[in-house]
């Protein structure tokens, strides 16, 4: 006899699901495929082609773990090693920038603590990787979820359903699914804009990163490849939207006001874009088999070229903790799993988030009382060696407790 009641197709399913295929994402997809060969589905409605003009500066440890991934050697030739870093502090007018600090580069023999690289060069490179370890890639984002028994029900923008572990965003700091998850955000705009751009320049810049503190915000000069640098320009909005409102020959000449004469003349080699400055944090990282990475997570200046490098950590964390668990039989969303994630990087985050906006806010002034107070402990670090290393090895993410595929292990 026929059964009359039909019942519905079991939904596709899938161990992980990343709504977000930036570097962040994609780096946790490849890690948690090599990893564990859990299958993974990462969905971005953006194409390749969204990281054009912007650098990052990626410490010694996000190296090793794109080492370990096996993508360093494709992102490697356009990765400018950084051999000292120049802290100033000068007024715009001041026809001398004093330097009170020199980092050098070198954490250990032959190893920088930083690289400057295109970010689109390191997207493609672990593009690639994803494709060869089988991490199925949309076009599409995701639109709603709804947890169903030990799973997470997924709705995508395209009208496709799945079914999945654990979701993970890693869709930025305007996270629609953080908000759909309703984890509150806590955090302020700094009514200030990023200016990026990559520049060309006649005389070669020796790996020399120099970050000028200026009364409207810094101004990054990171080194690239050839003669080329890569600039972080703060400005309050409204003079940044009025600076990319300017003709290209009286652009060029604000940049040159700040960009300095010392490597010959500058040209722009991309359209400078502006991007809103903030700071802030989720209340917390995870939910019900959902979890935030990146600037879905947290927010921080650039000043200190942190940002993509705790993204990073983010994802070395939670892919350390999934396949740690899943070797024990546990799903990748179990509760157990995301707390110790949430453990391991809410109060990391936290810190360097207070640390940048201090920064932010100690340096983006004229005050003069507050100008001697800086300048007097830049000028007093600079005299203490042991402590410029603290400072050096901190930023490079390989200090504390390190997770593996930044030390350049293997999960």
């Amino acid at each position: 006899m026929a059964n009359d009641t039909q019942q519905a197709a079991p939904l596709p399913r899938t161990d992980v699901t990343i709504a977000g295929g930036g570097i962040v994402g994609l780096c946790l997809a490849v890690a948690l495929r090599q990893g564990a060969g859990l299958s993974v589905l990462v969905c971005d409605p953006l194409p390749p082609g969204k990281d054009v003009g912007r650098a990052s500066a990626l410490a010694a440890g996000a190296q090793r773990m794109l080492a370990e991934l096996g993508v360093w050697d494709a992102i490697a030739p356009a990765a400018q090693p950084v051999s000292k870093m120049v802290v100033t502090d000068s007024r715009l007018a001041d026809p001398v920038r004093q330097t009170f600090i020199t980092f050098d580069g070198e954490i250990a023999p032959d190893e920088p603590f930083a690289y400057i690289i295109e970010n689109a060069v390191v997207s493609e490179a672990l593009r690639a990787a994803a494709e060869k370890a089988g991490v199925v890639t949309s076009l599409t984002s995701v639109k709603a979820f709804t947890e169903r028994g030990a799973s997470l029900d997924i709705t995508l923008a395209d009208g496709d359903k799945l079914r999945t572990a654990l979701l993970v965003a890693a869709d930025g700091a305007r996270s629609a699914l953080r908000a759909y998850a309703g984890i509150a955000w806590s955090g302020r705009d700094y009514d200030q804009s990023g200016i990026v751009a990559t520049i060309g320049h006649e005389r070669p810049h020796d790996g020399c990163a120099v970050q000028h503190f200026l009364p409207s915000g810094p101004f990054a000069r990171l080194p690239l490849t050839g003669n080329r640098s890569s600039i972080v320009w703060t400005e309050r909005r409204e003079d940044a939207n009025a600076i990319l409102a300017l003709d290209p020959d009286d652009l060029v000449d604000e940049l040159e006001r700040r960009f300095g004469l010392d490597l010959g003349r500058i040209t722009l080699e991309t359209e400078p874009r502006a991007f809103p400055l903030g700071v802030g944090m989720a209340r917390r990282f995870i939910g019900d088999r959902f979890a935030l990475v990146g600037d879905a997570a947290h927010l921080v200046h650039p000043l200190a070229g942190l940002g993509l490098n705790l993204g990073l950590r983010d994802a070395a964390v939670l892919a350390e903790a999934i396949v740690d668990q899943t070797r024990l039989g546990l799903p990748p969303g179990e509760a157990t799993v995301l707390e110790s994630y949430q453990r391991a990087r809410r109060f990391d985050t936290l810190t360097l988030g207070v640390a940048t906006d201090g920064l932010n806010r100690l340096f983006s002034n004229d005050r003069l009382p507050l100008r001697l107070m800086r300048d007097l402990g830049l000028g007093l670090v600079d005299r203490m060696p042991g402590l410029k290393s603290f400072f050096i090895r901190e930023a490079a993410g390989v200090v504390g407790a390190v997770p593996r595929l930044m030390r350049g292990e293997p999960l």
